[in-house]
This record gives structure tokens, sequence and C-alpha cells, in this order.
């Protein structure tokens, strides 16, 4: 995909949560744990909300914000989370399936942090604040909850 604008780092991040969403569901069937397939359910679940969530980031935000570029960031870091789903998560236990959906999660969130800290104009600097405290919401609302699975 090519990333230009903020518009398309949103679009850029509702494919890596579809991703996550379909990889974790298709693995949850595969997996022997009970737990892991609860958790990947619960998971790919919260990944496809997110992916609604951003749609409305999209209609609400200023046309401005949504144009700015953004491509500097971009040619520095590759930006990988998504592709053919390998089903790594059909093999892993509930503490790997939380780091790796957290690592998956901090990536989205040093992108948006880099893009906020080079922001000049008002409108990009309150979208890309409202994105980062969007994820690093989500990431801290799936890991308290996958930890309240693993404790029962």
């Amino acid at each position: 995909m090519q990333v230009e604008n903020l518009k398309d780092v949103i679009n850029w991040t509702q494919e890596a949560h579809q991703y996550l969403a379909s990889c974790m569901q298709h693995c949850a069937d595969q997996n022997e744990s009970a737990r892991a397939k609860l958790l990947l359910d619960y998971l790919a679940d919260h990944e496809q909300k997110l992916v609604k969530v951003l749609d409305g980031f999209q209609e609400t935000a200023s046309t401005n914000a949504l144009n700015t570029w953004c491509i500097e960031y971009i040619d520095k870091h590759l930006l990988e989370l998504h592709g053919e789903c390998k089903k790594v998560f059909a093999q892993m236990n509930t503490e790997e399936i939380i780091a790796e959906t957290l690592s998956q999660h901090e990536q989205v969130i040093e992108l948006y942090r880099y893009l906020h800290s080079r922001a000049d104009m008002p409108e990009a600097i309150e979208l890309l604040s409202q994105l980062l405290d969007l994820e690093e919401h989500e990431a801290m609302q799936m890991s308290h909850s996958a930890n309240r699975l693993q404790d029962m």
C-alpha cells in the first residue's frame, strides 16, 4: 500500500487491524488450547471493532488533516504489519499471543507518536493526538482483558 498522507496512514492502520482480526480468527480454530482460543476470539473481535472506530475518524476529521503529507517517516521506516497470515497464533500460548499483539500495536503507536511530534498544522496535531490516544487506550484495554482471562 502506498502511504503518503494521514488518510493513507488511517487506511493502513485499518488494514493492519483487519489483518490481525482475520489471522487471529483463522488461528483460533487451529490452536489446541481452550484459553488461547478464547483469547484469540476476543482479540479478533476487538481488532474488528477498531477497524470500525477508525472509519469514524475518516468521516469526521478535517480534509486538511487527512491530506497532511507524511512521506518522510514512511520513507525511513518500513511499515510492515500485515501480509499473508502465517498461522503463528495457532502455535502460541496465551502469553505469546498477548506479547505479539501488543508488539503489533506498539508499532502503530510509535508511528503515531512520531507523526505527532513532526506535525505542525493544528488539525493534524489534533487528529494524531486522537489516534494516538485511541491506540494506547485500546492496547491497554486488550492487555488488561487478556490478563484477566489468564487469571481465570
